[in-house]
């Protein structure tokens, strides 16, 4: 056990709140460890509704954009809409296209280019904006440093609106409007909102200043991936706003696309999604066309007008997504290898690596793998002739971006926030870069591993959660993590399956509950026994359905 710590319960508090708000005890108890201490505070938190959602009024250029869109609609103006390759960008754009359509607007919708132009507006994208001649142009999940290309825009007689959420450079953006929470002078209360989440935003105004009768709630599906997606704190209006997307995507009304998501995910109908299901069977689909390349294809899949186009376009999603698990898998085997060349087993700084075999859309994974592996930052490089395109992820509560700016004068490009971050070098520099990133990551303990809390101990009062339980304490994710677990289970039924047998399908008894189990590359440690020790999380049995859970165990005590 040295390596977690379980937190006290406090059967009385606990029994208290849960009496108070018709909750299990268990999940009475995780509320507490939340800092939810009384009914008062808990009732709101669990059954948080649109209802509550700060008001959009201060945020800074939202009246201002929804009047210039209002008049290119009302104009026949073309307007595009640009947004960045990834999950959070395709589904901003779509929502603010989409929204614009039903208004009646004239719009067009592009998608950034990996490997032509690269992330947010580049040179090339703004090319492509040209070409559909458009009077207003407006960016999705970028723009909030493309002061170059806004400014060519303007020059061409094309109005700019910026909608995004990423870190706000000191000078002055030459955009019509500039939506950013982190905008010094925005006033709107809540900073959480991703781009997904802003755009719906903006299409709330559009929809008062058109006086139109539009149900934006259609939309709320993309809002819920892309907040999720981009691993945007689920607290605050995010919560509110992905516990709404969540059920939408479950209604009978869903996007054809969201359909044959959940069909390739084998999540039945029946099933209420968590956020869980998105973060790790919608998003790494959807993301992964635009890693190598394809980010149109994922636009064209979610506008899907008919379940049968649907099905076609997601096996070209999934091929993309089965080459894209293949090439990560190979570079994060070289990767690993490479770090302990480099730096030993157990490295007490920050990383850098670098291949010229290396697949530039999937750095970014890789970096976030070394993290979990070695735990500290790390940077991986695709290297390209005399280029390279890199990718740093890093240790929770320590600033990657921050420890970026030390390297400054070794990088041509780069941006990001304190979690993750990319950037542009030239071959000749890595060795340079390699070392100003270990100097400005020294220090930082990362050695100092902290054990790992987990929330709960199962036992006598403290019983498995119920599916009701686990639907109001979620959605779980950034800022909110599932609760952890540790039971001391019977061993009812152990089968092992996948490749070798690796993973483990269980039957578990734990204390008056019985319960399935799943354990990912842990066969070997439970079979045989009678009676094991494990951590883990429950979730929605998607398999049984109805009001089934499922323990996913996440270590073996030995």
């Amino acid at each position: 056990m040295d390596r977690y710590s379980v937190r006290p319960s406090d059967e009385r508090a606990a029994r208290m709140l849960a009496d108070a708000c018709g909750l299990g005890l268990t999940a009475a108890q995780v509320l507490l460890h939340r800092g939810v201490r009384d009914a008062e505070e808990a009732r709101p938190f669990l059954d948080s509704t649109l209802r509550g959602l700060s008001s959009p009024e201060p945020m800074a250029d939202r009246a201002l954009a929804s009047e210039r869109i209002t008049r290119a609609i009302r104009a026949g103006e073309r307007i595009v809409v640009f947004g960045d390759y990834d999950v959070d960008g395709t589904t901003s754009a779509v929502i603010l296209s989409e929204v614009i359509a039903a208004l009646g607007g004239d719009v067009r919708v592009l998608i950034a280019d990996r490997f032509h132009g690269g992330y947010g507006l580049s040179d090339q994208g703004l090319d492509r904006c040209f070409a559909e001649r458009p009077g207003l142009l407006v960016t999705c999940d970028c723009g909030s440093s493309d002061h170059e290309r806004i400014v060519k825009a303007r020059a061409q007689g094309v109005d700019v609106i910026v909608v995004d959420h990423h870190l706000v450079p000191e000078e002055a953006l030459p955009a019509l409007a500039f939506l950013n929470p982190h905008r010094p002078e925005c006033g709107f209360a809540y900073k959480g909102l991703c781009s997904a989440g802003l755009a719906f935003s903006l299409g709330a105004a559009l929809r008062s200043e058109m006086g139109a009768k539009l149900d934006l709630r259609a939309w709320l599906d993309l809002v819920a991936i892309g907040t999720i997606a981009d691993l945007a704190p689920l607290t605050g209006d995010n919560r509110r706003l992905v516990r709404a997307g969540l059920k939408n995507i479950g209604s009978p009304n869903t996007r054809p696309a969201l359909v044959a998501l959940r069909q390739a995910a084998r999540i039945p109908q029946s099933a209420q999604l968590t956020a869980r299901d998105v973060a790790f069977r919608f998003a790494p689909r959807l993301n992964a066309p635009g890693r190598l390349g394809l980010a149109d294809l994922t636009l064209r899949f979610l506008t899907a007008k008919t379940t049968k186009e649907a099905l076609r376009l997601l096996q070209d999603v999934e091929a993309q997504n089965e080459e894209r698990k293949a090439l990560t898998d190979r570079a994060t085997e070289e990767a690993r290898a490479q770090v302990v060349e480099l730096y030993g087993d157990t490295p007490e700084e920050g990383v850098v690596v670098a291949s010229e075999t290396w697949h530039r859309g999937i750095v970014g994974i890789v970096a976030a793998r070394l993290v979990d592996a070695f735990g500290v930052p790390a940077v991986v490089v695709a290297l390209d002739g005399q280029h390279g395109h890199g990718s740093a992820r890093t240790t929770p509560g320590f600033d990657v971006y921050d420890a970026l700016a030390h390297c400054a004068s070794d990088l041509s490009a780069w941006g990001g926030h304190r979690a993750a971050a990319g950037m542009s070098l030239s071959k000749r520099a890595l060795d340079s870069f390699r070392a100003s990133f270990l100097q400005a990551t020294q220090g930082a303990g990362f050695g100092d591993r902290p054990s790992e809390e987990i929330d709960l101990a199962l036992s006598g009062a403290f019983r498995v959660p119920t599916v009701e339980d686990l639907q109001r304490l979620g959605p779980f994710g950034e800022s909110h993590p599932v609760p952890t677990f540790l039971v001391d289970a019977q061993v009812v039924e152990a089968t092992g399956v996948g490749q070798g047998r690796a993973h483990g399908k269980l039957k578990l008894r734990i204390g008056q509950d019985s319960v399935r189990a799943f354990a990912p590359a842990m066969f070997s440690r439970i079979e045989g026994r009678d009676n094991v020790q494990l951590v883990g999380e429950f979730q929605p049995d998607h398999w049984i359905g109805g009001r089934a859970v499922e323990f996913l165990v996440k270590d073996v005590l030995d």
